[in-house]
């Protein structure tokens, strides 16, 4: 592969292995181990496995290989360890790089699973979490401390949107000696430059945007090649999350028709926010891409203006409003994922946030009323019919 071609080039041919047949399209290799020549050749390859040698799918794959060369090379990171799912790339990223008595500073803003892991799972084990607003520059300065081990953040919020300046929180974060970790998911991998705005480690759900068609379960962990087969791999292959090589081939097509998908999706997006802004069923209107969005600046900086697939409905009617409005949308279905070729409309306070608490839903501003909307690959105009006529049948 070469180094000089661009993002769509990349996510087409990187990463290709071909077998002694050269299939055109990647091959699964669907084993659970692998056979050596000699007892001296298994022997070697224990101690010290080379660059294109496997001992056990738990341990690494050739189709799952071909992934993780893939969409390192599309995020501009020196390696890559993919998961199971994207919670096992989140939890396989911070646990393997934390013990008892490290500090992590975090954004309060947080999927409810990743809320847990800060909360409940590294706190049992003795590690010490401060959380603060991550679009607060002078919160993070103040949370900082020099024995802060890691940051963490999504870098577009689930599911209110706000956008927190990786660049700026690195520069923080790297001051003190700490590893950024981003949850860049809601940022896409088409449009976010993390690693060059000083990420060390960027994490994805791959079942969302690289996926795309609501199939397969996946996540991945990226870094310098370091981290990630110093720290990372020896946790993961000793733990067992990682992911399945029939899952990694899906999700090695998705990587190639990801740039269309998701640019197309954020165009409808665009259309659809402009259309419904200052619908008199909304007490507000969450997208990236409006100029009156708390961080358009930061987005036209950080994400080359490009807002995303996914805006939030905030209905006056609370609840009961939100509820009408999502039993009366006839195109998008209701679920609890994104980033798929059909929209998905989402509850967040009972669903996907419902752990959180009443104070820290209000303070997050997760409301009763707070619809996510992920925007698919359907038609524009037919999208902003049925949300304009699902609206009207929730003001009743």
């Amino acid at each position: 592969m070469s180094e000089t071609w661009n993002k769509r080039t990349k996510l087409v041919h990187g990463g290709t292995r071909r077998s002694q047949y050269n299939e055109v399209s990647e091959a699964i290799y669907l084993t659970q181990g692998f056979v050596y020549d000699t007892a001296e050749q298994a022997e070697a390859r224990f101690i010290e496995t080379g660059p294109d040698e496997f001992i056990y799918a738990r341990y690494g794959n050739p189709t799952v290989a071909m992934f993780e060369e893939r969409i390192a090379a599309l995020e501009g990171a020196e390696d890559a360890f993919a998961t199971a799912s994207g919670m096992a790339a989140v939890n396989g990223a911070l646990t393997s790089m934390l013990k008892a008595g490290d500090h992590v500073v975090s954004a309060k803003a947080l999927f409810g699973s990743c809320l847990y892991i800060l909360e409940n799972i590294l706190t049992r084990y003795g590690v010490e979490v401060t959380f603060v607003d991550g679009t607060d520059l002078d919160a993070w300065r103040a949370a900082l401390r020099p024995d802060t081990k890691a940051v963490f953040f999504e870098s577009m919020s689930n599911p209110t949107l706000e956008v927190i300046d990786i660049a700026a929180v690195t520069e923080l974060a790297h001051a003190v000696g700490a590893t950024v970790v981003v949850d860049n998911v809601f940022s896409t991998p088409v449009f976010s430059n993390a690693i060059e705005q000083g990420a060390d480690v960027v994490i994805y759900s791959a079942t969302k945007h690289i996926d795309g068609q609501g199939r397969v379960l996946g996540g991945v962990i990226l870094g310098k090649r370091d981290f990630i087969r110093g720290t990372v791999e020896p946790y993961m292959k000793h733990t067992g999350g990682s992911l399945s090589p029939f899952n990694a081939w899906t999700l090695l097509k998705g990587l190639e028709t990801i740039s269309l998908r998701v640019n197309a999706q954020a165009e409808t997006a665009l259309e659809l926010a402009q259309a419904l802004s200052g619908h008199p069923a909304l007490s507000r209107l969450m997208y990236p891409g409006l100029e009156d969005h708390a961080q358009h600046a930061l987005v036209q900086r950080q994400l080359g203006g490009k807002g995303g697939t996914v805006l939030s409905l905030d209905l006056k009617g609370g609840k009961e409003a939100a509820f009408r409005f999502l039993n009366a949308l006839t195109i998008p279905v209701i679920s609890n994922n994104l980033g798929d070729a059909k929209s998905i409309a989402t509850h967040p306070a009972t669903t996907t946030h419902q752990r959180l608490s009443e104070e820290l839903k209000s303070e997050l501003g997760i409301t009763p009323g707070l619809v996510r909307f992920s925007v698919g690959l359907e038609d524009a105009g037919d999208l902003i019919a049925d949300l304009t006529q699902a609206l009207a049948v929730a003001e009743g």
